[in-house]
C-alpha cells in the first residue's frame, strides 16, 4: 500500500504536470518583437586586471540548454589553482547519484571517454514546491573526447519509475519527469532536488539502458538567462516563426486570461531567419511547444529549438568576442556556476572541461528520438519512444552511434 506521505506526492505532481510552469522574473532586454538582428549592450567595467591576463587560448565555454558546462582549451592553464578556486567556488556541489562523490573523494584529473553526463533544467518555484525536471538530455561523449552527442528524453515520457527508499516512493509508473519530485521528498524539511536528481537518473538508466552516468548538473533556468546576458546575447537560426504564450513584445508576462485558461494581449514573436536572443527571450524562446504558437511538432519542436540553442550558445561561446574578452569571459564563468549543481563522481567540473576541450560546435550531433502518445484527449497518459529507439540505445552502448546515423538519418536534428 502506497504511504499517505507518498500519495499526497503523486496527487501534488499530478496537479503540477498540467500545462508550462511560467517562470517569473528575470531581467528584460531591448524590447520589441524580435525581427532583424540588434546588437545588445556589451559593455563592462574595466581598471581591474583580471586572472585571465596572459592566458593563451584559455577558456570556452559550453552551455548545454542553459545548460552549463565549461571547456577549457587545452594550452597550458597558467594560475590553475587559481581558476579552480575561483570557479568551482562558485560552483553548488552536491551528491546527486547517492554514493558520496560530491567532493568527499580525493579529486583525479583522469577523465577517460566513454562518457554519458545527465543535464536537467530546472524551473523552481519556491523552496517547499517539489521540482519537476523540465528539461532532461544526455550528452553522450566518445572515447576519443573529439564529438558529442545530445539528446532530448521527453518530459512526458511513461515508464516504470524504480522504488526509492530515501523519499518513501513505493514505485509505480509515470511521467518521466515526475521522478524527480517522486525522489526530492524529505521528512519534515524542504524537498531536496540532489535527492530527486538521484531517482531521475535512476530512471531514465532504466528507459534507456545506459549502465552509468559519469557525471550530472542540475541548470536553474532563472540562472540561465544571467548567463546569456553575459555573453552578450546568442545569434542562432529561427526554423520558423513562433509566437510567445507567455511574453509580451517588451519581456513582461502576459496577462492571465480573466475569462478562462491561457493569457491574453500583445505576444513577442520570435521571426524565422537569423537572429539575435538576448536572455529572457532565449529562455522564452525555447519553452514555447505549442502548435497555435508556431510549433506544430508540439514537445518534440520544443526539444529540438533547445537542442538548436544549445548549439548556438557553444558557437557563440567558442567566439573571438567572448574568447578574448577578460571581462566579458569572467563574468559569463561566474554566471554559470551560480546556475550550476554539479557532480563528477570524483572528478571536478574543472577537470571535465579540461577533458572535453577538442569539442567544437560543429562536432555536437544533435539527437531527435521517435515517439508518439499513449491516449489522446482526456485519456492521454503521455509518450512513448518507437522501438527503433531501442536500436539507437544498444548503438549507444556499443559505441556505433555513427554507423547507426548512416542508417537512420531521420534521428538527426538539424540546425536550419
Amino acid at each position: 500500500m502506497t504511504s499517505p506521505r507518498a500519495r499526497r506526492m503523486e496527487l501534488l505532481v499530478g496537479k503540477a504536470g498540467k500545462g508550462d510552469r511560467d517562470g517569473k522574473g528575470g531581467g528584460v532586454g531591448r524590447a520589441g518583437t524580435v525581427g532583424e538582428t540588434g546588437a545588445v549592450g556589451r559593455t563592462g567595467k574595466s581598471g581591474r586586471r583580471s586572472i585571465w591576463s596572459g592566458v593563451p587560448r584559455w577558456a570556452r565555454v559550453c552551455t548545454i540548454f542553459g545548460v552549463v558546462l565549461l571547456m577549457l582549451s587545452g594550452a597550458v592553464l597558467v594560475g590553475y589553482e587559481t581558476l579552480l578556486s575561483r570557479y568551482e567556488g562558485s560552483v553548488g556541489k552536491a551528491d546527486l547519484f547517492g554514493d558520496k562523490a560530491a567532493g568527499a573523494q580525493e579529486r583525479k584529473s583522469n577523465v577517460k571517454g566513454p562518457l554519458n553526463i545527465l543535464l536537467v533544467g530546472i524551473d523552481p518555484r519556491d523552496a517547499k514546491t517539489p521540482p519537476l525536471a523540465d528539461s532532461i538530455m544526455v550528452l553522450h561523449v566518445p572515447e576519443s573526447l573529439e564529438q558529442a552527442y545530445i539528446f532530448s528524453v521527453p518530459r512526458d515520457l511513461y515508464v516504470d519509475i524504480p522504488k526509492f527508499d530515501k523519499a518513501g516512493y513505493r514505485g509505480g509508473s509515470g511521467k518521466i519527469n515526475a521522478a524527480m519530485s517522486f525522489g526530492s521528498i524529505v521528512e519534515g524539511k524542504n524537498p531536496s532536488a540532489p535527492q530527486g536528481f538521484e531517482l531521475l537518473a535512476k530512471t531514465v538508466q532504466k528507459a534507456t539502458g545506459i549502465e552509468r552516468f559519469d557525471a550530472g548538473a542540475i541548470i536553474n533556468f532563472t540562472g540561465f538567462q544571467k548567463i546569456v546576458d553575459a555573453m552578450g546575447g546568442v545569434d542562432m537560426y529561427i526554423e520558423r516563426q513562433v509566437k510567445s504564450e507567455h511574453r509580451e513584445p517588451n519581456g513582461k508576462h502576459r496577462k492571465g486570461n480573466p475569462y478562462g485558461e491561457g493569457y491574453i494581449g500583445p505576444q513577442a514573436v520570435y521571426k524565422k531567419g537569423n537572429q539575435h536572443l538576448n536572455g529572457w527571450q532565449a529562455l522564452d524562446y525555447v519553452r514555447q511547444r505549442y502548435p497555435r504558437n508556431g510549433v506544430p511538432d508540439a514537445d518534440y519542436g520544443r526539444q529540438r529549438h533547445q537542442q538548436q540553442f544549445i548549439k548556438a550558445m557553444v558557437s557563440q561561446a567558442f567566439s573571438a568576442d567572448v574568447v578574448t574578452n577578460p571581462i566579458k569571459l569572467d563574468r559569463v564563468i561566474r554566471a554559470a556556476g551560480q546556475s550550476l549543481t554539479f557532480n563528477g563522481r570524483g572528478s571536478s567540473v574543472v577537470d571535465f572541461a579540461i577533458a572535453l576541450k577538442g569539442i567544437r560546435s560543429e562536432n555536437v550531433e544533435l539527437i531527435k528520438l521517435p515517439g508518439e502518445g499513449i491516449g489522446t484527449g482526456n485519456g492521454y497518459r503521455g509518450e512513448r519512444l518507437l522501438p527503433v529507439a531501442d536500436d539507437f540505445f544498444t548503438a549507444l552502448g556499443n559505441e556505433k552511434l555513427d554507423a547507426f546515423l548512416l542508417e537512420h538519418p531521420e534521428f538527426r536534428n538539424k540546425t536550419k
